[in-house]
């Protein structure tokens, strides 16, 4: 073999992996984006703005925007535009109900397993979280909110587990979003997250997963009445699309 046969082999064996590399990448940060709430359901991907914001050729974007379609996080338009999918009632109470068995199982292997410092972490989020909704700052509430949930999931050191939290996550976060201004998360008591980290302070699992679990179906009421009222949100994004959407603080 050649030194030039050789150098060919070498640089074609590079390059797919690099555009794969890179094709992760803007997967990830888009997965991400979504668990965050960072686009609303029905948002529109213009893949040539996106490239640009995101420093890249607009073939790793596609990729990726492909992988989430596949992954049912966005939806593919008429084969040509694609949007964050949008979700109804019916998918968001099955949805829930997954999460309400695998977090409340995260949450429980996760209480004798987290440190203290990823507790006051914890409790810095849900501060955050109080102040956001406070101040009117929506997109933050809805951030910091998945931040507090997710530390807390990540310490049960079951990767597998927090995978599949992670994919719901990632279809649920937008329509996260609709909780604010209307549909705002109450409790009959104090706010759960404040029985979480008591419970975890005190290291019983029990009275964390109780705690998870509660928190989502009380948290969640106001927006369940709000799906029941519009049955989904392709009716939520028409009756709100006149409505200012506040951006989220940098």
């Amino acid at each position: 073999m050649t030194n030039a046969e050789d150098h060919s082999l070498q640089a074609g064996a590079i390059e797919p992996v690099a555009r794969d590399s890179l094709t992760r990448i803007v997967y990830n940060n888009l997965r991400i984006a979504l668990m965050e709430g960072r686009f609303w359901p029905g948002h529109r991907f213009k893949i040539r703005e996106l490239a640009a914001s995101m420093h890249v050729s607009e073939t790793p974007i596609r990729e990726a925007l492909m992988q989430l379609v596949r992954a049912r996080a966005l939806e593919l338009i008429d084969g040509r535009s694609i949007i964050v999918a949008h979700m109804s009632l019916a998918q968001y109470l099955e949805l829930r109900t997954i999460r309400l068995f695998l977090e409340g199982l995260a949450a429980e292997n996760a209480t004798p397993r987290i440190s203290e410092d990823g507790i006051a972490q914890m409790t810095a989020l849900h501060q955050e979280l109080v102040a956001a909704e406070a101040e009117g700052r929506w997109s933050d509430a809805v951030r910091a909110n998945w931040r507090f949930h997710h530390r807390l999931y990540e310490a049960a050191e079951m990767p597998e587990l927090l995978a599949i939290l992670d994919d719901i996550w990632m279809r649920n976060g937008p329509l996260l979003n609709y909780h604010y201004p209307n549909a705002a998360p109450t409790y009959p008591g104090r706010h759960e997250h404040l029985r979480i980290l008591e419970c975890l302070r005190d290291r019983d699992a029990a009275g964390v997963r109780d705690a998870v679990q509660t928190d989502m179906r009380q948290g969640g009421v106001k927006l369940v009445q709000l799906l029941e009222s519009g049955g989904d949100t392709r009716k939520l994004a028409r009756d709100t699309a006149h409505q200012p959407r506040p951006r989220a603080s940098r």
